[in-house]
């Protein structure tokens, strides 16, 4: 499995969901619950997902494809919203197109880390003929 690759980008991605949120929570445009559930899908997620690759388990890839699927999804959501109604798209599209470049990069090293399948090494030499039957 590419730990290394999948662990940094799961880094990334929660660096930039965690700063995404602090630019939202200042708007006073969301409720409680759906702050909880973007701090549960960008925060905790992305580090219950690195600690499942951390441990080395196999499915912990896949599990990194759905989910950046769904994060590329939304980045792509998000992106067009912004260039449709905002006035200052700067700092969110940035954002944004950070995050989506992370989510696809996850796609990438994640389906690859899972269709990764390691064969057992060759034996160094043939193995020597059995003895004849003594019958």
């Amino acid at each position: 499995m590419k730990r290394n690759a999948l662990l940094t980008l799961l880094a990334g991605i929660l660096f930039v969901g965690i700063g995404s949120l602090a630019l939202s929570t200042g708007h006073g445009e969301s409720t409680i619950p759906a702050q909880a559930w973007w701090i549960g899908f960008l925060a905790l997620l992305p580090v219950g997902l690195a600690m499942l690759v951390w441990l080395k388990i196999r499915w912990a890839a896949m599990a990194c494809v759905i989910y950046g699927t769904v994060g590329l999804a939304l980045d792509l959501a998000t992106t067009v919203q912004i260039l449709t109604s905002d006035s200052d798209p700067f700092v969110p599209l940035t954002s944004s197109v950070v995050s989506g470049l992370l989510n696809f990069l996850l796609i990438l090293f994640g389906g690859r880390s899972f269709l990764d399948v390691t064969q057992a090494p060759l034996p160094l030499e043939s193995r020597p003929p059995n003895p004849p039957s003594p019958f």
